[in-house]
């Protein structure tokens, strides 16, 4: 029996029940991860799953999960955004659904050395794909210091990210800023003492930020729904499961354009962008959990589920 030391899929009857068409045919995990979502997805069809993710450790954990389903699935270590790429290697035209798991698993967050959170003393790292040159150590003290505050005001939406920003640079002059908690104790020390004892550690936006700039994520999100898009058949379903306010307004703007939306400017009498529809946005407003997820897996309490279909 395997430990699933990653977490519970986040929404698994709700991705469940919008993204299989049929028993047959060939879906995308796109982000594999503890293989939760790729586990339902083999276990409700007879369908073959090509799973993807960057993180050797998960793919690992996933062969390990998934071998039951022996011929049925293939594990590719490389990055959503080359979705396109990756299937014509494998000779497969067209795919019947696509999932898209932004989020950081468990796994990641919870172990110490990978350098993903702020609660245990490891070497700043956080990457996903360990082969990647640039980590959070690089970022955190080689970044010039308006570069850095950049990064936290943006990708952390930090009202507190010039402070944050001087105070690292100052910090890392004196000697380098190495490990999790170096980092998270002066990003703590910049804050007034009434956001010092939130119910979210005051770090947490610049954990995200850093973690996004390192794995490139935001810029990633874009030509994976497009690459998704040009595979799926008609009718085919694409499930994009977001955990914060960046990710879902890019998820749910690339939607609204691929629907075919008229980007013309106002003031133009007659549509000249001819935008083609290859979309049909499915959820308005997006899925969240239901409360009793929430009680039992607090992560998943900023998930957002937006589903579309292949027109």
């Amino acid at each position: 029996m395997i430990t699933d030391f990653y977490h519970e899929p986040v929404m698994l009857k709700e991705v469940i029940d919008s993204l299989l068409v049929g028993r047959t045919g060939v879906y995308v995990d796109g982000t594999v991860g503890g293989a939760g979502h790729s586990y339902a997805i083999l276990k409700n069809t007879d369908a073959f799953l090509v799973g993807i993710d960057c993180d050797d450790d998960a793919l690992a954990f996933a062969e390990r999960k998934l071998a039951e389903f022996g011929s049925r699935k293939v594990l590719i270590k490389a990055n959503f955004a080359n979705l396109d790429n990756i299937l014509k290697s494998l000779n497969i035209e067209k795919v019947d659904g696509v999932l898209l798991d932004l989020g950081v698993s468990s796994r990641q967050l919870d172990t110490a050395q990978r350098g993903f959170s702020f609660s245990q003393q490891a070497p700043l790292d956080m990457r996903m794909d360990r082969s990647l040159r640039l980590s959070a150590y690089d970022i955190v003290n080689n970044f010039a210091q308006n570069e850095l505050e950049k990064i936290i005001r943006f990708y952390g939406e930090e009202k507190m990210a010039a402070r944050i920003a001087r105070t690292i640079s100052e910090k890392r002059k004196l000697s380098p800023i190495e490990t999790t908690t170096q980092l998270a104790a002066i990003v703590a020390s910049c804050m007034p003492a009434k956001l010092r004892w939130q119910k979210i550690h005051p770090a947490t936006r610049t954990f995200q930020a850093i973690r996004i700039a390192v794995n490139n994520e935001l810029d990633n999100i874009k030509p994976a729904i497009h690459a998704a898009t040009e595979t799926l058949k008609p009718g085919g379903r694409l499930c994009v499961i977001s955990f914060h306010s960046l990710e879902d307004r890019i998820v749910k703007n690339e939607i609204r354009s691929l629907e075919g939306v008229c980007e013309c400017p106002r003031d133009v009498p007659v549509c000249v962008c001819k935008k083609e529809a290859k979309l049909k946005n499915m959820t308005r407003k997006a899925v969240m959990p239901a409360e009793e997820e929430i009680e039992s897996n607090p992560r998943a309490r900023s998930a957002k589920l937006r589903i579309a279909r292949r027109i």
